[in-house]
């Protein structure tokens, strides 16, 4: 069937094979009329029999099942948003959601962040985990740099970090916000062992957040403004804005940005004077 007569699926599977090098699977390249891998190295790799291959690049012997899927994405090397596309292709709809816990960010999205000198912003896990963050949020909001890895999780630092509680104008309401908004991230990321986790722990050192967490409320994350009471620069509303990294449906870039002009002058002056000042001391 061709491209444009409706085996998508098999078109996918038969382009994505042929982008396969046989050399890096240590295979001889000899006698190879097409380029790529053959049809029954690919079943091999993925553990399917060469027959139930072969029909589906044919479009023959209906929808694999979601087990088959997942072998071939990684018999056929896909990145995670092939393997979704696969799915979509198969079944109609997206893959079972599997967290996977990230140490880190790509050297590119980490240039996003300090092209922002004046604005802080954070990249965060879907378990709220800070994992990147710029100098602006440094100097304005916390040093994640110099908490143990552990440590830069926001609902801990919200819930157990005096400094950081008593800096919010409405801690509860922040509070209650952070961890309804938690709930929906961590359930949509599929990472229910994470929460397990983080949950029993924080309930054994917060009554409050044993007690919001109990509520079970659920809320989608939006723009607003957070009123921060700053040690130098006294209080601050600052306009929040979260991001999707595409590519990387776990992750959640948050950039704060003052919300008068008269503030963004002041915070911009306050953070050139630090740098200033750090880079004086080098």
């Amino acid at each position: 069937m061709s491209s444009d007569g409706g085996n998508a699926l098999g078109d996918f599977l038969r382009e994505r094979r042929t982008r396969l090098d046989p050399v890096v699977f240590g295979l001889k390249t000899e006698r190879r009329r097409t380029p790529g891998l053959r049809r029954e190295e690919v079943a091999q790799r993925s553990n399917i029999s060469p027959t139930w291959y072969t029909w589906l690049e044919q479009g023959r012997g209906g929808a694999p099942s979601k087990d088959v899927l997942e072998r071939l994405a990684s018999g056929l090397m896909l990145t995670e948003v092939e393997r979704e596309h696969l799915f979509i292709l198969a079944l109609g709809h997206p893959p079972e959601t599997q967290y996977k816990e990230h140490r880190g960010i790509t050297a590119r999205l980490q240039h996003v962040l300090d092209a922002m000198p004046f604005t802080p912003a954070t990249v965060r896990t879907a378990t709220w985990d800070v994992i990147a963050w710029n100098r602006a949020a440094t100097i304005l909001l916390t040093d994640y740099g110099k908490l143990p890895p552990e440590q830069r999780n926001i609902l801990r630092l919200i819930f157990c970090e005096a400094r950081v509680r008593s800096a919010q104008e409405d801690w509860m309401a922040v509070a209650r916000y952070v961890v309804a908004s938690f709930r929906a991230d961590a359930i949509r990321a599929g990472a229910s062992r994470e929460i397990t986790r983080l949950v029993a722990e924080l309930s054994a050192e917060s009554p409050e957040f044993e007690k919001l967490w109990r509520d079970n409320d659920v809320v989608g994350q939006g723009d607003g403004i957070k009123r921060l009471h700053h040690s130098d620069l006294g209080t601050l509303e600052l306009e929040f804005s979260h991001f999707g990294i595409e590519g990387r449906s776990d992750l959640t870039m948050t950039t704060y940005y003052p919300a008068t002009r008269q503030q963004a002058l002041r915070v911009q002056s306050f953070i050139e004077a630090r740098i200033i000042a750090e880079e004086v001391s080098l």
